[in-house]
């Protein structure tokens, strides 16, 4: 029987470098798409370095033939999404689109049919324009309200990997860089003893991969992500356990201006998610990939295992954040 193909786009990113050897596993034929140069070291992978966001690179690739699209790209606004998302379900049997849990309100534990921010009461002062969840939340609705039944949604929580890591608000550059090189790291006070829950990108991409082609999860929603969840403060204790993280705490508004001054998606990301309890309920994606949550790797596991890869050069290095923390630890009497 003839290999069925997948294209994967975003190729590099968190989730999809553990995605495609697990496709690849399975017996598909991978085209992974990013703007990095990638040589495959795999048998039935073919990276290509091409611009995703390109309508006419998308028109083009889709005539060979993909039996399924996995979408990792971001898509700032809905009018962005409804340049792409009819030509990936037309042209595909299986279109899978990347949401997030960032879509729930404040209603733990989130299974698929909780609130969403998009559809819950909103403070005048709430920013939709590009907010990450509000345009996410669009773009479901944009394939519930279409034609097409060869869809499905995915909602991951936060998902970490070789290529990414996070506490709080906080990513790699600054986070695991300053980790490294012995400094302080400034975390929300607000957001320490809210729950949150992290998931492994190898366990993702064996979720992602078992809704792949399956006619079950057409039209469907699902949470792909573990049901383990714990205080910020705890997930910090870990990061101090495998990695020597050294960290205060400071008010949510003395924190925002540190990450990105006067920037309302950095406060509402902080305030709308960071500060709400996130408890996933995964029930409905363990029984179709037939998984067990004590299959599924336990964060402190995780975390040690990418950690140990990682360096100063493989971290990355976010310049602005790194001076205002160095400059706000300085004023109050902390040099490192």
């Amino acid at each position: 029987m003839e290999n069925k193909k997948i294209l994967v786009l975003g190729a590099t990113g968190a989730m999809a470098v553990y995605l495609i050897p697990e496709l690849v596993s399975r017996g598909y034929l991978v085209d992974g798409v990013s703007l990095d140069d990638v040589n495959s070291e795999l048998e039935g992978v073919r990276y290509i370095k091409a611009n995703a966001k390109d309508v006419g690179f998308v028109t083009d690739i889709l005539k060979n033939g993909y039996d399924a699209v996995v979408d990792f790209m971001i898509y700032n606004s809905a009018e962005d999404f409804n340049n792409y998302y009819k030509l990936y379900l037309e042209n595909t049997k299986h279109y899978i689109f990347l949401s997030t849990y960032r879509v729930y309100a404040d209603d733990s534990p989130l299974h698929e049919g909780a609130l969403r921010i998009l559809d819950s009461e909103l403070p005048e002062d709430f920013v939709k324009d590009r907010e990450y969840s509000i345009y996410k939340a669009l773009g479901e609705n944009m394939l519930r309200s279409s034609d097409y039944k060869n869809y499905t949604i995915i909602r991951p929580a936060i998902t970490y990997s070789k290529r990414r890591f996070q506490l709080t608000t906080l990513e790699a550059n600054v986070l695991i860089y300053r980790m490294l090189k012995g400094k302080t790291v400034v975390l929300p006070e607000g957001a320490m003893d809210k729950q949150a829950t992290m998931s492994w990108a190898g366990d993702v991409a064996k979720m992602i991969a078992g809704i792949v082609l399956n006619e079950k999860a057409y039209c469907e929603t699902y949470n792909v992500a573990t049901a383990e969840h714990m205080t910020w403060r705890e997930v910090a204790e870990i990061y101090r356990e495998i990695g020597g993280l050294k960290y205060i705490t400071a008010p949510n508004n003395t924190y925002a201006d540190m990450i990105s001054p006067n920037n309302p998606w950095v406060r509402q990301q902080l305030e709308y998610d960071r500060c709400f309890n996130r408890i996933v309920d995964n029930s409905k994606i363990l029984a179709l990939c037939g998984m067990k949550q004590s299959d599924l790797m336990t964060l402190h596991d995780g975390l040690a295992k990418e950690f140990a890869g990682i360096t100063l050069e493989t971290c990355g290095y976010q310049e602005e954040t790194n001076a205002r923390m160095d400059e706000y630890l300085e004023s109050i009497g902390i040099k490192e």
